[in-house]
């Protein structure tokens, strides 16, 4: 049964790819908070997440369909220095921030530079990839008004306003 929107969800998770290498956990950090039907975190993952009960743990595999997408090299393009600030220092692994015609932000990373031309990639880092989670649910509770019109959740595990 898929949690209802406006909940406040807190879970620790170890992310491996399909071959077992560590991408990211929680380990160092905390616990990771999302408010629910706000597309904060991958749709599949959510799903598995509201299928849970407090304090289970769960392994998910997602196929890179269902997670970040299969890599696509129409999204790998050339462009020139000076679409970039002038006093920027660029290094292959910076990520920037584009904008679409319509306006959205579109992030891309820096993956070669030879002279004045700049191969990027607007792919997300894990595009391509199967990915394998382990996941504790710690938590589930109702958003507050604030942390809804804020659109995150606020304290631990989310934003901290000072």
């Amino acid at each position: 049964m898929a949690l209802m929107a406006n909940k406040v969800v807190t879970f620790n998770y170890i992310l491996k790819d399909n071959e077992g290498n560590l991408l990211d956990s929680t380990d160092r950090g905390g616990p990771f908070s999302f408010i629910t039907g706000n597309m904060q975190v991958l749709p599949r993952l959510e799903e598995a997440l509201s299928s849970m009960i407090i304090g289970s743990k769960k392994n998910i595999k997602l196929a890179a369909i269902d997670a970040y997408g299969e890599y696509d090299e129409s999204a790998v393009q050339q462009v020139n220095r000076s679409l970039f600030p002038a006093e920027a220092e660029l290094e292959i692994g910076m990520t920037y921030f584009a904008h679409s015609p319509e306006g959205q932000h579109l992030q891309f990373m820096i993956t070669k530079i030879e002279d004045e031309d700049i191969t990027i990639n607007f792919n997300h880092p894990l595009a391509g990839k199967d990915l394998e989670f382990d996941l504790h649910l710690l938590d589930v509770r109702d958003a507050t008004p604030e942390e809804i019109a804020h659109g995150h959740v606020h304290g631990p595990g989310g934003y901290h306003h000072h």
